[in-house]
């Protein structure tokens, strides 16, 4: 199973990122990343990344998959925390690479993301 933690629904991937997210991990369920106040110290984000911890422990407990990774993309500090105690409980934690290709269409610019591959943190 992977576990979709990012503002980026499984969705909306493309069929290339579905393929080898399936092809890898099975089953994939959708997590939306919390805002994360700015104003925030750094002992609340970590509280945040423990009740996140939790809630994907008990996501991954459940799963029938033999395989587990969570895709984490989002607020920097939060994802620092929360990939640092994954991985310390042998969770693997991956991000999504892409190649990024910028068009100007009537004078604004247009970003579009090709996915690459995952890469483990």
């Amino acid at each position: 199973m992977l576990v979709n933690f990012s503002n980026h629904p499984f969705s909306d991937w493309s069929d290339k990122q579905v393929a080898e997210a399936q092809k890898s991990w099975g089953e994939v369920v959708d997590l939306a990343f919390p805002m994360v106040d700015p104003n925030m110290d750094k002992a609340e984000v970590e509280q945040m990344a423990v009740q996140y911890q939790v809630f994907i422990e008990n996501i991954l407990q459940k799963s029938e998959e033999q395989k587990a990774a969570v895709h984490i993309m989002g607020e920097l500090s939060l994802c620092f925390a929360l990939v640092g105690r994954l991985k310390s409980v042998g969770i693997q934690c991956v991000v999504a690479t892409t190649l990024r290709e910028t068009k100007e269409e009537e004078g604004k610019k247009i970003s579009i993301f090709d996915f690459v591959r995952f890469r483990s943190y």
